[in-house]
């Protein structure tokens, strides 16, 4: 499930005969519960604004879901080893990193 960016994973608790939902990928916690795919769907969206909300009251900003950029920090034997493999193969270095890591993830 996805609202304004966040994503959430569910499950269901048989016990309960309950929806149970969290955004996932962030420090902070955000859960929410509901019998329904409307219900789910309500809920997630009130937890993520009542989030949004209460960081606001604190003068804190909102943790945001990933931007698709981060910053890797390497030896620079190995800066050389993957810039030049990218090279080889005649595209950059981002496009290299990014296939090799879709390829690790498969």
């Amino acid at each position: 499930m996805h609202y304004k960016g966040y994503e959430a994973t569910v499950e269901f608790d048989e016990d309960a005969e309950l929806f149970h939902g969290e955004v996932i990928n962030l420090r902070d916690v955000i859960t929410f519960q509901g019998s329904s795919a409307a219900e789910l769907k309500q809920a997630l969206a009130e937890s993520v604004e009542d989030y949004i909300e209460f960081c606001r009251s604190r003068g804190e900003e909102p943790e945001k879901p990933f931007s698709g950029q981060f910053v890797v920090r390497t030896e620079p034997a190995l800066h050389k080893a993957v810039s030049t493999a990218a090279s080889r193969e005649g595209i950059s270095l981002n496009k290299w990193v990014i296939s090799t890591l879709e390829r690790a993830v498969k």
